[in-house]
């Protein structure tokens, strides 16, 4: 995402039962995917900074902010309980050059002018993670769902097939979130803490490349550039993590089928920026595209709704 959209973990929550709870999660869930999908708004400002250099201010400041809610929440003690577990602090590694990927290949969407191809990677990403799920988990893949692949990968396929190539952006953005998830899911380690233990072990490389920026003539857009960039690039990490943290709080009060439909509004929300906004190019081959991928993202979300809804009643019967 954008911790993107940018940086969204699995929901691994559950519904609190009670009507407040539930407007409270609504409200929380509406905040987070909708600040994920206006977020190219605030990165539309620093299009003229290279993506590499927003990645880098991006992990530093989003680890002071993280690290901050950790010490508003009752310390730092959960990051250090990673440390202590090998096979966690390996799976961490993992995930962090996973977002670090997802969010540097966003930010550079953004400022080549193709957020439209990040939104389409973002409708993608449901279905990837279906298939990592059956792929690593051994979870199975009801015949809906093998009908929003099929009808996914024809949509990226006739893309392919009708434009210059494959939709880098669409399938990076989509694959690396995907695995991200993947691995976030296989772990115990909760969102905050997680999100903290990434940019930790990201920032030494990070402040590495800015201090070769600093000290490179004109090469930094923090201590070089205009007071406004300064501003902008330090705002990059309450941008990371606000949506992060409203998302946590949904996730607790909310059904899981709820969240799955409410994870559409992020890449609507972009596509719209793109299209009516921005005015990025939508030409026929993409439009086809989106219409084979809306088209999978139907049949995906009636089945799963429908599957809910038939659970819910057979518990409630039982």
């Amino acid at each position: 995402m954008s911790s993107t959209p940018e940086s969204r973990p699995a929901a691994t929550g559950h519904s609190s039962g009670s009507a407040n709870g539930s407007a409270s999660g609504l409200a929380y869930g509406l905040s987070a995917y909708l600040l994920w999908g206006v977020g190219p708004l605030f990165w539309r400002y620093l299009r003229h900074v290279p993506a590499d250099e927003i990645l880098a201010h991006r992990v530093v400041w989003g680890l002071l902010v993280f690290s901050g809610i950790l010490l508003w929440q009752g310390g730092l003690a959960p990051v250090a309980a990673i440390l202590r577990d090998r096979r966690a602090t390996a799976t961490m590694v993992l995930s962090g050059l996973l977002l670090a990927v997802n969010w540097g290949v966003f930010v550079y969407a953004i400022a080549t002018e193709r957020l439209l191809h990040a939104s389409l990677g973002y409708f993608i990403n449901p279905l990837v993670s279906v298939v990592l799920g059956m792929v690593f988990l051994g979870e199975r893949l009801r015949p809906a769902q093998w009908a929003a692949v099929a009808l996914a990968a024809a949509g990226v396929a006739q893309y392919a097939a009708q434009t210059s190539g494959l939709p880098w952006i669409s399938l990076v953005l989509a694959f690396s979130f995907g695995f991200y998830g993947l691995l976030r899911k296989t772990t115990s380690v909760a969102p905050v803490p997680g999100s903290t233990f990434e940019c930790l072990l990201l920032t030494p490389l990070a402040i590495a490349y800015v201090v070769y920026l600093t000290s490179t003539s004109g090469g930094d857009h923090f201590f070089a550039g205009a007071s406004s960039d300064r501003w902008l690039l330090v705002a990059t990490g309450l941008v990371s993590a606000a949506p992060l943290v409203c998302f946590t709080n949904a996730a607790k009060r909310l059904r899981l089928s709820t969240i799955g439909f409410l994870q559409y509004l992020a890449p609507s929300c972009q596509f719209a920026i793109a299209v009516f906004v921005w005015n990025e190019p939508f030409d026929p081959a993409t439009l086809r595209s989106f219409v084979f991928i809306w088209s999978a993202l139907v049949v995906f979300s009636t089945e799963s709704y429908l599957l809910a809804r038939a659970l819910r009643r057979k518990t409630a019967s039982g």
